[in-house]
């Protein structure tokens, strides 16, 4: 159904400009609710006015889907003609080299929206693979995933990936695994064993001390299980979370590390984060990391954020060799699996 396209793509274009989370999920939650009406029996409530009726459908929604009976709704073609142009102005060369994304989350954890539309969403930007990293058990504010709730996500992955078109995207299983403050990573080596992707981030007590963040990171690299170190800072720039500085700990070891045991130093996406800074890019170009581009994306609309890391590491003059997310997924997997 035309309205139901029109209502799902507004909400991602919402996403991607960051709009209020009640905003999208507005146009998401009306998605939903007309999903199943014939499309007879959906016109017939447009002219009657029992749309605008329908718990959920306001004014905007209800304009949406109206218009969409005929054509172009004005509010997706304002949308569409705003989005027309890239989210970065520089680093375009890069970004279309970019085949894949190795950090994303679902409604599975703090995600908004399903696995399902979050590949839709992947396939849609012409990305080969996905991974899907959703949070671990600690974060429990995130509603990370138990062990069991991990199992259940990958028979989930296996599924999906069986019945991709061909011409789809490739889920890669994954988690983001917080580095506990021991330094060990938060879920069992038989699972953490099966996954494609593993991103290790810290996530609480950011304040501590350089020597104790710096031991705890150094743990969680050397890890024989983590893949790429995730928002090494923690640092938030802008937000409806506000400010944050950037964490306290010694990046030529931790990079060091990084470069020794063959793990990705991220450069996350996300507007509100930009993180490493730029000079901490440079110290890891210089100490030989690998690089992974990924968006952190929490919605659909976030999967376009790759255009700011893609920006941020052309500026730092990162070759594109060393940015993981460029290569082919069968060479990505070799990677990541290789000390599993």
């Amino acid at each position: 159904m035309d309205s139901v396209d029109d209502l799902s793509e507004i909400a991602f274009w919402l996403e991607r400009d960051l709009a209020p989370t009640f905003k999208v999920q507005a146009f998401r939650r009306a998605a939903s609710l007309i999903g199943d009406l014939d499309p007879a029996e959906l016109a017939d409530r447009v002219h009657d006015g029992r749309l605008r009726a329908m718990k959920g459908i306001g004014d905007r929604t209800a304009e949406v889907i109206g218009q969409s009976l005929y054509g172009l709704p004005d509010y997706l073609d304002n949308l569409r003609r705003r989005g027309a142009e890239p989210l970065a102005a520089r680093g375009a060369e890069l970004r279309d080299a970019l085949r894949g994304d190795l950090h994303s989350h679902s409604d599975w954890s703090d995600g908004t929206t399903s696995i399902e539309l979050m590949r839709s969403a992947a396939r849609l930007l012409g990305r080969e693979y996905l991974a899907l990293t959703d949070h671990s058990p600690a974060l429990t504010v995130a509603h990370g995933l138990t062990a069991d709730r991990l199992e259940e996500q990958l028979g989930v992955v296996a599924d999906l990936n069986t019945d991709a078109r061909p011409d789809g995207v490739r889920l890669l299983s994954g988690i983001e695994v917080d580095i506990l403050e021991n330094g060990r990573l938060d879920q069992s080596p038989e699972l953490l064993d099966r996954l494609d992707v593993v991103v290790a981030s810290v996530h609480s007590k950011l304040r501590e001390d350089s020597i104790t963040m710096t031991r705890r990171m150094l743990a969680g690299i050397r890890d024989p299980h983590t893949n790429v170190l995730g928002h090494c800072t923690g640092r938030l720039v802008s937000g409806s979370r506000g400010t944050r500085p950037p964490s306290d700990f010694d990046a030529e070891r931790v990079f060091a590390a990084c470069a020794e045991n063959d793990v990705a130093v991220e450069i996350n996406s996300r507007p509100e984060r930009q993180d490493p800074p730029a000079d901490l890019i440079t110290l890891a170009l210089e100490a030989g990391c690998l690089f992974s581009i990924d968006t952190d994306a929490h919605a659909p609309g976030h999967l376009d954020f790759l255009a700011y890391g893609a920006e941020r590491a052309a500026d730092a003059g990162v070759p594109h060799e060393r940015i993981v997310t460029t290569w082919p997924v069968e060479k990505l997997l070799a990677w990541s699996r290789a000390g599993r």
